[in-house]
């Protein structure tokens, strides 16, 4: 198969190709808006983002965001050399310079910056940190639920690498992605260390059987808002919710499973490995999650 679909995929939009971008304190057209080939993030992937939803003017679980991308960035010792209140003025000023309101998407990303030396040390990144707001109008455009194929890639130890940063460095998972797309599926579903159910390359992921949702110990998978987010409108609602280590035998015999992310929110899923899962469309209990998460974002912004 190649009609690939990406849990990012979005509609068509020509105002993108117009956008202003805020970098280093400058909001600046999307053509000029260029870093050094000695930056760390360009050559190092040395960095760290955040990725943020705006819904009728709101932007969704603001607070959290920028706590991640605070707690993310002390983790690897980076000043961002913005306060938080800094960084949330800098995402307004994007967004008043591009006059958007809603179904848009910003990627907040800081880098370590600048090197004086192509070389790894961070003692060489001495010009101060690279950053910079990609906003664009985006509305999830699926055409079908999504298919995963298992990957030999896997969500590392927090020794070498820990899943819960949102760090630049991705090729992780951009190889798992690759190993997916060549097995004839969407993306790729990774396994803990252990061999357990984790994660795909781009989202969290759930599943449900007869009645209860399950979601993976989250000890190997990125912290995410929005995963937290489901969680918790299940157990307001009463809907029986496990974070468990469970296998693919499990996942194979799921009733629905679907993803989570900023972007796409809950994403379904028709297919893992070849297997049809439930109905292939986008099941009862997902619908009834994605109407509880809309909610809460309405009550997040009031």
């Amino acid at each position: 198969m190649t009609d690939h679909v990406t849990t990012h995929q979005a509609a068509e939009d020509a105002r993108n190709e117009d956008i202003q971008i805020w970098l280093n304190g400058r909001v600046v057209p999307k053509a000029e808006a260029v870093v050094s080939v000695y930056d760390s993030g360009f050559m190092l992937g040395d960095g760290v983002w955040e990725g943020l939803r705006l819904y009728n003017g709101h932007w969704a679980f603001l607070s959290e965001h920028i706590d991640r991308l605070f707690e993310a960035a002390k983790a690897i010792d980076l000043d961002i050399s913005l306060d938080k209140a800094g960084v949330i003025k800098a995402l307004e000023d994007t967004r008043a310079a591009n006059n958007m309101t809603t179904d848009a998407h910003a990627r907040l990303m800081v880098t370590r910056g600048v090197k004086t030396r192509p070389f790894q040390h961070p003692g060489l990144s001495q010009q101060g940190p690279t950053m910079t707001i990609i906003m664009e109008h985006s509305k999830p455009s699926l055409p079908r639920p999504i298919r995963l194929a298992t990957v030999p890639h896997i969500r590392g130890l927090p020794m070498t690498q820990d899943p819960k940063l949102n760090s630049h460095s991705k090729l992780n998972c951009i190889l798992a992605c690759i190993a997916a797309e060549k097995a004839g599926a969407d993306e790729a579903l990774m396994l803990d260390v252990n061999g357990f159910v984790n994660t795909t390359n781009a989202c969290n992921f759930f599943i449900v059987r007869k009645g209860a949702v399950w979601t993976s110990t989250g000890d190997y998978c990125m912290n995410g808002i929005t995963r937290q987010k489901v969680i918790d409108v299940c157990r307001a609602d009463g809907i029986a919710v496990f974070e468990r280590n469970y296998s693919l035998v499990d996942t194979y015999g799921a009733d629905e499973a679907f993803l989570t992310g900023t972007f796409g929110a809950q994403t379904p899923i028709s297919e893992i490995d070849g297997r049809q899962i439930g109905t292939g469309e986008m099941g009862e209990m997902t619908k009834h999650i994605r109407a509880l998460y809309k909610d809460l974002v309405v009550q997040d912004a009031a």
